[in-house]
Protein backbone atom coordinates (compact mmCIF):
# COMPACT_ATOMS: atom_id res chain seq x y z
CA UNK A 1 0.00 0.00 0.00
CA UNK A 2 1.12 3.45 -1.22
CA UNK A 3 2.15 5.68 1.78
CA UNK A 4 0.93 9.34 1.38
CA UNK A 5 3.17 11.80 1.69
CA UNK A 6 3.83 15.84 1.67
CA UNK A 7 6.91 16.45 0.51
CA UNK A 8 7.87 20.14 0.30
CA UNK A 9 4.06 21.12 0.31
CA UNK A 10 3.86 23.73 2.95
CA UNK A 11 0.90 23.81 5.83
CA UNK A 12 -0.48 26.55 7.55
CA UNK A 13 -2.37 25.20 10.63
CA UNK A 14 -3.94 27.54 13.50
CA UNK A 15 -4.14 27.03 16.88
CA UNK A 16 -1.94 24.22 16.55
CA UNK A 17 -0.23 24.91 19.94
CA UNK A 18 -2.11 22.20 21.29
CA UNK A 19 -4.72 19.59 20.70
CA UNK A 20 -6.33 18.61 17.26
CA UNK A 21 -4.30 21.14 15.69
CA UNK A 22 -1.02 19.81 17.53
CA UNK A 23 -1.53 16.56 15.88
CA UNK A 24 -2.38 17.75 12.58
CA UNK A 25 1.16 19.39 12.56
CA UNK A 26 2.80 16.52 13.53
CA UNK A 27 1.81 14.51 11.37
CA UNK A 28 1.58 16.32 8.34
CA UNK A 29 5.37 17.16 9.41
CA UNK A 30 6.35 13.29 9.71
CA UNK A 31 4.99 13.13 5.79
CA UNK A 32 7.59 16.02 4.88
CA UNK A 33 5.16 18.80 5.44
CA UNK A 34 6.59 22.30 5.78
CA UNK A 35 4.66 23.26 8.74
CA UNK A 36 3.41 26.90 10.03
CA UNK A 37 2.73 26.11 13.22
CA UNK A 38 -0.11 29.49 14.73
CA UNK A 39 -1.13 29.35 18.12
CA UNK A 40 -1.73 32.84 20.12
CA UNK A 41 -1.63 31.00 23.24
CA UNK A 42 -4.86 32.44 25.08
CA UNK A 43 -7.02 30.38 27.14
CA UNK A 44 -10.34 28.44 26.18
CA UNK A 45 -12.09 31.39 26.19
CA UNK A 46 -9.60 32.93 24.40
CA UNK A 47 -7.85 35.79 26.67
CA UNK A 48 -4.29 36.07 27.34
CA UNK A 49 -1.65 34.88 25.05
CA UNK A 50 1.48 33.07 25.54
CA UNK A 51 3.71 32.90 22.35
CA UNK A 52 5.56 29.17 23.89
CA UNK A 53 2.09 27.02 23.07
CA UNK A 54 3.06 27.50 19.30
CA UNK A 55 7.26 27.04 20.04
CA UNK A 56 6.71 23.93 21.96
CA UNK A 57 4.65 22.18 18.85
CA UNK A 58 7.84 23.59 16.80
CA UNK A 59 10.36 22.34 18.70
CA UNK A 60 8.87 19.21 18.72
CA UNK A 61 8.55 18.61 14.71
CA UNK A 62 12.14 19.64 14.69
CA UNK A 63 13.04 16.87 17.59
CA UNK A 64 11.38 14.39 15.14
CA UNK A 65 13.46 15.85 12.20
CA UNK A 66 11.07 17.46 10.48
CA UNK A 67 10.48 21.56 9.81
CA UNK A 68 8.34 23.83 10.95
CA UNK A 69 8.43 27.82 12.49
CA UNK A 70 5.95 29.31 14.80
CA UNK A 71 3.60 32.24 14.27
CA UNK A 72 1.97 33.80 17.75
CA UNK A 73 -0.73 36.03 15.81
CA UNK A 74 -4.10 36.31 16.18
CA UNK A 75 -6.56 35.11 13.51
CA UNK A 76 -9.22 37.34 14.32
CA UNK A 77 -8.23 39.99 12.42
CA UNK A 78 -6.85 40.78 8.77
CA UNK A 79 -3.69 41.63 9.88
CA UNK A 80 -3.47 39.14 11.83
CA UNK A 81 -4.55 36.38 9.22
CA UNK A 82 -2.09 38.35 6.74
CA UNK A 83 1.15 38.00 9.05
CA UNK A 84 -0.01 34.27 9.60
CA UNK A 85 0.81 33.77 5.50
CA UNK A 86 3.61 36.06 5.28
CA UNK A 87 5.19 33.56 7.97
CA UNK A 88 4.92 31.14 5.12
CA UNK A 89 6.03 33.19 2.31
CA UNK A 90 8.74 34.37 4.31
CA UNK A 91 10.12 30.66 5.74
CA UNK A 92 8.86 28.39 2.92
CA UNK A 93 8.20 31.09 -0.17
CA UNK A 94 4.43 29.08 -0.57
CA UNK A 95 1.28 28.05 0.80
CA UNK A 96 -0.54 24.87 -0.21
CA UNK A 97 -2.71 23.97 2.81
CA UNK A 98 -4.29 26.19 5.66
CA UNK A 99 -5.88 24.07 7.86
CA UNK A 100 -8.64 26.68 9.97
CA UNK A 101 -8.11 24.90 13.28
CA UNK A 102 -8.37 28.20 15.76
CA UNK A 103 -11.60 28.30 18.25
CA UNK A 104 -12.72 29.56 21.45
CA UNK A 105 -15.88 29.02 23.42
CA UNK A 106 -17.73 31.08 25.26
CA UNK A 107 -20.93 29.36 25.75
CA UNK A 108 -24.38 30.61 27.62
CA UNK A 109 -27.86 29.85 26.93
CA UNK A 110 -29.85 32.29 24.05
CA UNK A 111 -31.47 34.48 26.58
CA UNK A 112 -27.97 35.21 28.47
CA UNK A 113 -26.31 35.89 25.61
CA UNK A 114 -24.98 39.35 25.39
CA UNK A 115 -22.12 40.76 22.46
CA UNK A 116 -19.10 39.98 24.41
CA UNK A 117 -20.02 36.47 24.18
CA UNK A 118 -21.02 36.31 20.40
CA UNK A 119 -18.47 38.29 18.22
CA UNK A 120 -15.17 36.94 19.70
CA UNK A 121 -16.02 33.16 19.20
CA UNK A 122 -17.15 35.12 15.59
CA UNK A 123 -14.36 37.09 15.43
CA UNK A 124 -12.13 33.85 15.55
CA UNK A 125 -13.43 30.82 13.80
CA UNK A 126 -15.99 32.43 11.09
CA UNK A 127 -13.65 35.51 10.58
CA UNK A 128 -10.39 33.97 11.58
CA UNK A 129 -10.85 31.69 8.59
CA UNK A 130 -11.34 34.53 6.38
CA UNK A 131 -8.49 36.37 7.17
CA UNK A 132 -6.20 33.73 6.96
CA UNK A 133 -7.65 31.31 4.19
CA UNK A 134 -7.90 35.17 1.85
CA UNK A 135 -4.24 35.87 2.05
CA UNK A 136 -3.66 32.31 1.53
CA UNK A 137 -6.02 32.26 -1.57
CA UNK A 138 -4.32 34.75 -3.55
CA UNK A 139 -1.10 32.59 -3.66
CA UNK A 140 -2.99 29.33 -4.54
CA UNK A 141 -4.44 31.03 -7.71
CA UNK A 142 -1.47 31.81 -8.94
CA UNK A 143 -0.04 28.61 -8.39
CA UNK A 144 -2.58 26.62 -9.59
CA UNK A 145 -3.05 24.53 -6.24
CA UNK A 146 -4.15 24.72 -2.94
CA UNK A 147 -6.02 22.22 -0.24
CA UNK A 148 -8.42 24.05 2.43
CA UNK A 149 -9.63 22.01 5.46
CA UNK A 150 -12.04 24.29 8.11
CA UNK A 151 -13.03 23.03 11.22
CA UNK A 152 -16.68 23.25 11.82
CA UNK A 153 -18.95 21.41 14.49
CA UNK A 154 -22.01 18.99 15.30
CA UNK A 155 -23.00 22.03 17.08
CA UNK A 156 -23.31 24.07 13.89
CA UNK A 157 -24.49 21.34 11.67
CA UNK A 158 -26.59 19.55 14.09
CA UNK A 159 -27.37 22.45 17.18
CA UNK A 160 -26.78 22.13 20.52
CA UNK A 161 -27.55 23.71 24.08
CA UNK A 162 -26.19 26.97 25.15
CA UNK A 163 -24.39 27.23 22.11
CA UNK A 164 -25.80 30.11 19.46
CA UNK A 165 -23.02 31.77 18.91
CA UNK A 166 -20.16 28.75 18.39
CA UNK A 167 -22.95 26.84 16.51
CA UNK A 168 -23.64 29.86 13.88
CA UNK A 169 -19.84 30.66 13.30
CA UNK A 170 -19.61 26.52 12.97
CA UNK A 171 -22.54 26.12 10.33
CA UNK A 172 -20.78 29.85 8.89
CA UNK A 173 -17.75 27.90 7.91
CA UNK A 174 -19.87 25.07 5.98
CA UNK A 175 -21.40 28.20 3.45
CA UNK A 176 -17.83 29.61 3.52
CA UNK A 177 -16.50 26.47 2.25
CA UNK A 178 -18.89 25.60 -0.30
CA UNK A 179 -18.50 29.01 -1.75
CA UNK A 180 -14.57 28.29 -2.13
CA UNK A 181 -15.35 25.01 -3.58
CA UNK A 182 -17.12 26.39 -6.22
CA UNK A 183 -14.83 29.45 -6.90
CA UNK A 184 -11.45 27.56 -6.60
CA UNK A 185 -12.92 24.90 -8.85
CA UNK A 186 -10.85 25.75 -12.28
CA UNK A 187 -8.08 26.82 -9.93
CA UNK A 188 -7.36 22.90 -8.38
CA UNK A 189 -8.06 24.68 -5.12
CA UNK A 190 -10.29 21.87 -2.87
CA UNK A 191 -11.89 22.97 0.13
CA UNK A 192 -13.76 20.96 2.48
CA UNK A 193 -14.81 21.19 6.26
CA UNK A 194 -14.71 18.10 9.03
CA UNK A 195 -16.78 18.37 11.99
CA UNK A 196 -14.81 16.75 14.94
CA UNK A 197 -15.50 14.90 18.27
CA UNK A 198 -12.15 14.41 20.13
CA UNK A 199 -11.32 15.22 23.89
CA UNK A 200 -9.51 18.21 24.11
CA UNK A 201 -9.32 21.22 26.53
CA UNK A 202 -12.39 22.82 24.70
CA UNK A 203 -14.05 19.81 25.23
CA UNK A 204 -12.85 17.57 28.34
CA UNK A 205 -15.57 18.45 30.79
CA UNK A 206 -18.33 17.37 28.40
CA UNK A 207 -16.90 13.90 26.95
CA UNK A 208 -17.02 11.65 30.50
CA UNK A 209 -16.31 7.91 30.10
CA UNK A 210 -16.54 8.55 26.12
CA UNK A 211 -13.38 10.88 26.45
CA UNK A 212 -10.86 8.07 26.48
CA UNK A 213 -11.80 7.17 23.03
CA UNK A 214 -11.37 10.28 21.76
CA UNK A 215 -8.05 10.51 20.83
CA UNK A 216 -7.20 14.12 18.99
CA UNK A 217 -4.97 12.23 17.07
CA UNK A 218 -7.67 9.69 15.47
CA UNK A 219 -9.36 13.08 13.81
CA UNK A 220 -5.86 13.47 11.91
CA UNK A 221 -6.13 10.84 9.35
CA UNK A 222 -9.47 12.33 7.36
CA UNK A 223 -7.80 15.88 7.45
CA UNK A 224 -4.36 14.98 5.74
CA UNK A 225 -6.72 13.02 3.46
CA UNK A 226 -8.42 16.16 2.39
CA UNK A 227 -5.04 18.63 2.39
CA UNK A 228 -3.58 15.78 0.21
CA UNK A 229 -3.46 16.42 -3.74
CA UNK A 230 -5.01 13.41 -4.34
CA UNK A 231 -7.92 14.13 -2.80
CA UNK A 232 -10.71 15.03 -5.51
CA UNK A 233 -13.80 15.92 -3.82
CA UNK A 234 -14.48 19.47 -2.29
CA UNK A 235 -16.74 21.30 -0.51
CA UNK A 236 -17.72 18.63 1.42
CA UNK A 237 -18.17 17.46 5.50
CA UNK A 238 -17.13 15.04 7.11
CA UNK A 239 -17.82 13.71 10.56
CA UNK A 240 -15.15 12.60 12.20
CA UNK A 241 -13.84 10.86 15.51
CA UNK A 242 -12.96 7.58 18.09
CA UNK A 243 -12.24 5.64 14.26
CA UNK A 244 -15.59 6.69 12.79
CA UNK A 245 -15.59 9.35 9.54
CA UNK A 246 -18.72 9.71 8.05
CA UNK A 247 -20.26 12.01 5.78
CA UNK A 248 -22.50 14.95 6.34
CA UNK A 249 -24.54 16.17 3.35
CA UNK A 250 -27.39 18.40 2.49
CA UNK A 251 -29.99 17.33 1.07
CA UNK A 252 -33.35 18.79 -0.32
CA UNK A 253 -36.60 16.59 -0.66
CA UNK A 254 -38.42 16.63 -3.72
CA UNK A 255 -41.20 18.53 -2.57
CA UNK A 256 -44.79 19.86 -3.60
CA UNK A 257 -44.91 22.22 -6.52
CA UNK A 258 -47.96 23.75 -7.65
CA UNK A 259 -48.07 27.43 -9.29
CA UNK A 260 -50.23 30.17 -7.56
CA UNK A 261 -49.53 28.02 -3.59
CA UNK A 262 -51.61 28.96 -0.99
CA UNK A 263 -50.80 28.60 2.60
CA UNK A 264 -53.64 25.72 2.52
CA UNK A 265 -51.77 24.23 -0.05
CA UNK A 266 -48.92 24.11 2.68
CA UNK A 267 -50.69 23.10 5.13
CA UNK A 268 -52.48 20.28 3.17
CA UNK A 269 -49.75 18.68 1.56
CA UNK A 270 -46.96 19.25 4.84
CA UNK A 271 -46.26 15.32 5.04
CA UNK A 272 -44.92 15.56 1.10
CA UNK A 273 -42.95 18.80 1.62
CA UNK A 274 -41.33 16.96 4.04
CA UNK A 275 -40.87 13.78 3.20
CA UNK A 276 -37.15 12.41 2.64
CA UNK A 277 -38.02 10.11 0.05
CA UNK A 278 -36.03 10.54 -3.12
CA UNK A 279 -33.64 13.62 -1.44
CA UNK A 280 -30.84 15.09 -4.26
CA UNK A 281 -27.79 16.84 -3.02
CA UNK A 282 -27.12 20.01 -4.59
CA UNK A 283 -23.47 20.46 -5.12
CA UNK A 284 -23.99 24.35 -4.94
CA UNK A 285 -26.46 27.06 -5.89
CA UNK A 286 -27.21 26.65 -9.63
CA UNK A 287 -28.26 22.54 -9.20
CA UNK A 288 -30.62 23.58 -6.60
CA UNK A 289 -32.05 26.36 -8.82
CA UNK A 290 -32.31 23.32 -11.40
CA UNK A 291 -34.77 21.11 -8.92
CA UNK A 292 -36.72 24.45 -8.91
CA UNK A 293 -36.73 24.35 -13.00
CA UNK A 294 -37.41 20.46 -13.34
CA UNK A 295 -40.48 21.22 -12.16
CA UNK A 296 -41.68 24.33 -13.43
CA UNK A 297 -40.74 24.02 -17.08
CA UNK A 298 -43.88 21.92 -18.18
CA UNK A 299 -46.24 23.84 -15.65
Amino acid sequence: MTTLGFDGKVAVITGAGGGLGRQHALFLASRGALIVVNDLGGSVDGAGADSSAAQKVVDEIRAAGGEAVANHDSVSTPEGGESIIQTAIDAYERVDIVINNAGILRDKTFHNMTSDLVDPVLDVHLKGAFNVTRPAWIRMREQGYGRIVSTSSAAGIFGNFGQANYGAAKMGLVGFSRVLAAEGAKYNIKANVIAPLALTRMTENLMGALGDKLDPSLVTPIVAWLAHEDCDVSGEIYSVGGGRVARVFIGETPGYYKPGITVEDIRDNWTQIRDTNGYQIPANLPEETGMFFSVMKDA
